[in-house]
């Protein structure tokens, strides 16, 4: 992992408010009152506030992030909300999830670098059970003329972060896309999300 892209995280998850809040998304919440509680893995889960929320339901969460500020702030949510989740600091393939692992995966600006996003996407559809759901929200390449506008609307500046349809189409090729679409939204979460912006959202079922 480039020491200067966890550098940036620890820097801004080390300030005392919660950048993008403590409430849910908006998308999370509500596909989340449609599943039966199960267990549900929050991959690049920062300061915790969607697994929080999904153990608050009753799911059986797991999370990570190469952020010991962003961990740290998540359990303390966590112990606020009198709620338990299991939250890994590290990278994805060192972290031991297993095949089948888990009823559901909800990836939400969970924006890796572009060099191990393909297979990072791979690696967490393999440890989703068959019939399991992925859950999805983050920016599309058209994100950054709304940043360009407003920079408080968050994202990342470089387009090969972002995201396109065809891009998920073709990293989660064994998915049933029950909703998918590039949208624009109004976003209020926390300070780091706040305006207007472009993302794709969408809902899936493994195959």
């Amino acid at each position: 992992m480039d020491n200067d892209w966890l550098k940036m995280w620890n820097s801004r998850f080390g300030q005392q408010e919660y950048v993008y809040g403590t409430s849910p998304n908006t998308y999370l919440k509500e596909k989340l009152e449609y599943l039966q509680p199960g267990s549900i893995l929050f991959p690049a889960e920062g300061e915790g506030r969607n697994a929080v929320y999904a153990a608050q339901l009753g799911w059986k969460v797991s999370a990570f992030d190469i952020s010991e500020a962003g961990r740290e702030k998540a359990l303390k949510l966590a112990t606020k909300k009198n709620v338990s989740i299991d939250y890994a600091l590290g990278e994805l393939p060192n972290l031991g999830y297993q095949v089948d692992e888990f009823d559901a995966i909800a990836l939400i600006y969970a924006h890796f670098p572009p060099n191990i996003r393909t297979g990072h996407h791979k690696l967490l559809n393999s440890c989703l059970k068959k019939g399991g759901t992925i859950i999805f929200e983050a920016f599309s390449k058209d994100h950054l003329a709304f940043k360009k506008k407003n920079p408080k609307v968050g994202g990342p500046n470089n387009e090969d972060y972002l995201f396109s349809l065809e891009e998920l189409q073709t990293d989660f090729a064994n998915v049933e896309f029950l909703e998918l679409k590039k949208m624009t939204i109004e976003l209020n979460e926390g300070d780091g999300h706040v305006g207007t912006g472009s993302v794709i959202r969408f809902l899936g079922r493994k195959k």
